[in-house]
Order: C-alpha cells, then sequence, then structure tokens
C-alpha cells in the first residue's frame, strides 16, 4: 500500500463518527448493512451519514450496492487488511522487539 493510500484510510477513520459507522459495518460482515439500518442503529441523521459514507467510499474502506430500493454498505476487507498489513509490515523491523510485546 502507498504510504498517502494509507494515510487518506487513516484520516478517514480519525473522525469517531465514521469510525462508528465502519466498525458496524466491520461486524456486519459480508452482508453489510442497508444505509437505513445503518441510520437507525447508530442514531445518526441521513445527510450526515450520507456525508460520512461518501468520505469513506473515495478512499476505498467500504462499498456501497443497490438492491432494488435499499443500498447496501460493506466494508472493503481487503482494503482493511491491506491498511492493518502496512502499519505492522516494519514492525521492530530497526530493533528487536520485546518478548513483553503482546500482539492483539
Amino acid at each position: 500500500m502507498k504510504l498517502d493510500d494509507a494515510a487518506a484510510r487513516l484520516e478517514a477513520l480519525g473522525n469517531p463518527t465514521r469510525l462508528r459507522i465502519y466498525r458496524a459495518l466491520v461486524k456486519a460482515g459480508d452482508a453489510g448493512l442497508s444505509v437505513g439500518k445503518l441510520q437507525t442503529t447508530l442514531d445518526i441523521a441521513g445527510s450526515t451519514l450520507s456525508h460520512h459514507l461518501k468520505s469513506m467510499l473515495i478512499v476505498g474502506l467500504i462499498a456501497q450496492e443497490r438492491q432494488s430500493t435499499t443500498l447496501i454498505c460493506r466494508a472493503n476487507y481487503d482494503v482493511m487488511r491491506s491498511l492493518v498489513s502496512f502499519l505492522v509490515e516494519e514492525c521492530c523491523v530497526d530493533a528487536a522487539c520485546s518478548p513483553n510485546i503482546a500482539v492483539a
């Protein structure tokens, strides 16, 4: 992953509302959640939700699919895994990791 892509994705997740939305989508699994379900579950105004979803769509953290009249949102797990890998890929490269550090 390129540094600029990682920075843009981390910036998108740096907003508490977007992080709540993203975590809800990650928890939902491959089925995703409808925009209406997200709005109800997280108690977010429709216009606010739309704004935050757009920010995450632009950087590829989520995908949307229209099913008839329902818009389904899903976490992009490949991008999520790439971002996490980017963050840890050089862990302790310049120094030995302490044996007391637990990876969560």
